[in-house]
């Protein structure tokens, strides 16, 4: 059985999803299943991903193709938690960068704090996933009430122990930005998340995308305030002052 699981929802990837492969295959910590999980693609992912498996010895390397009535992020990464077996759950975008050490580091600083929940920092890139010099530092720890003011907590950096935090907790609603929503919810249960300050990740940011249309970030991050964590309209927007100013202090 693997120790980590590697959970990647793939949807038109077909220029990098052979190098995101490629990259875990490098990975210095090299215990691990990788888990693609197929979600609606419309360009050649599908076939790309068909003749790797076909000619790939990694038996690592499993790839889940989602039906046609089913698509998004979320339900591609449930898919892949209900089908992993490692101790360890990491959650990776298809089109993001892991630096050579990111699972090895994880795994060192999650032991070191007795955690159940970590995550790392990092740095944009272009549309190339050339790193910009722009890194996002994390905080050693963080909790419920500090995660409802800064959405710090990227993606393809965190890990999870499923030993001290179930599966059903991994998973992720269906709603917009379901990423902060889950993290939230974990948080909400008195878990802490611990930052490990290491930029061990690079964020592709295409020139357009949804994380980077503004008024659309706004108002995801609104609704999870509102309609999914049911604060009230004056603490939401206090939350939401303070998650304004850490967002764009981030991206400048």
């Amino acid at each position: 059985m693997a120790t980590v699981s590697i959970i990647v929802p793939v949807h038109n990837a077909e220029d990098f999803i052979l190098s995101t492969i490629s990259m875990v295959q490098a990975q210095s910590f090299e215990d691990w299943e990788l888990i693609l999980v197929e979600n609606a693609s419309t360009d050649d992912t599908k076939m790309i991903l068909q003749e790797f498996t076909d000619n790939s010895l990694d038996k690592r390397i499993k790839v889940i193709y989602l039906d046609k009535g089913q698509r998004g992020a979320a339900l591609a990464r449930n898919k892949g938690v209900e089908a992993s077996c490692g101790k360890y759950i990491a959650y990776l975008d298809a089109d993001d960068v892991w630096k050579r050490s990111k699972l090895e580091r994880s795994l060192e600083y999650m032991k070191k704090k007795d955690a159940a929940f970590i995550f790392t920092a990092y740095e944009f890139g272009d549309e190339n996933a050339n790193p910009t010099g722009k890194i996002v530092h994390v905080p050693s720890e963080i909790n419920y009430k500090k995660a409802l003011s800064r959405t710090v907590i990227f993606t393809s950096t965190v890990l999870f122990d499923t030993d001290k935090i179930s599966k059903e907790l991994i998973k992720m609603p269906n709603v917009p930005s379901e990423d902060t929503a889950t993290w939230w919810n974990i948080l909400r249960q008195g878990y802490k998340a611990y930052g490990l300050d290491e930029v061990l990740v690079v964020y592709r940011r295409p020139a357009v995308s949804l994380s980077s249309n503004k008024g659309k970030a706004i108002v995801r991050i609104w609704n999870l305030y509102r309609n999914v964590e049911k604060i009230s309209i004056i603490k939401s927007g206090w939350y939401f002052c303070g998650w304004a100013i850490r967002a764009t202090l981030r991206r400048l």
